[in-house]
């Protein structure tokens, strides 16, 4: 059996803002679509506003990300201790790097980046959107 994996996002609205961040990010190439460049909304259960990005995917090094807004009113907030997404770097400098610029970019350290007792060096760091990055460096290789 072949598979891939590629975390979801349902933005309360603001993909369009969300995306080119996580190309800038992450580097890549992002494709999106808003349900203003669709040819016929005729038979869609619902009108989203003018645009709401109906797809969007990033492709970039080592992750996919795939999502658009979220319809509807009362919409759920991204941020939340439930879910994270785990992003491994070769070494402690990349982590490093990584963390510091979802910080300046709004975003806030859930937990500093350091030694694990496990052996490997991990951290957690929030996006401005809500999104909570976990980040580890293998201790063998850190």
């Amino acid at each position: 059996m072949t598979m891939q994996s590629s975390p979801y996002i349902s933005f309360p609205g603001n993909a369009s803002e969300a995306f080119p961040y996580y190309r800038d990010l992450f580097g890549g190439r992002l494709d999106l679509m808003t349900y203003d460049a669709m040819p016929s909304m005729e038979g869609f259960p619902f009108t989203p506003p003018p645009g709401s990005v109906a797809h969007a995917t990033l492709e970039a090094p080592g992750i996919t990300l795939t999502g658009g807004d979220n319809m509807g009113e009362d919409l759920p907030q991204l941020a939340s201790e439930v879910y994270s997404f785990l992003l491994a770097f070769d070494s402690t400098e990349d982590a490093h790097t990584f963390i510091a610029k979802v910080a300046d970019g709004g975003g806030e350290i859930a937990m500093p980046f350091e030694p694990a007792p496990w052996g490997d060096h991990y951290g957690q760091v929030r996006d401005r959107f809500g999104i909570r990055w976990d980040v580890m460096v293998d201790g063998s290789t850190g």
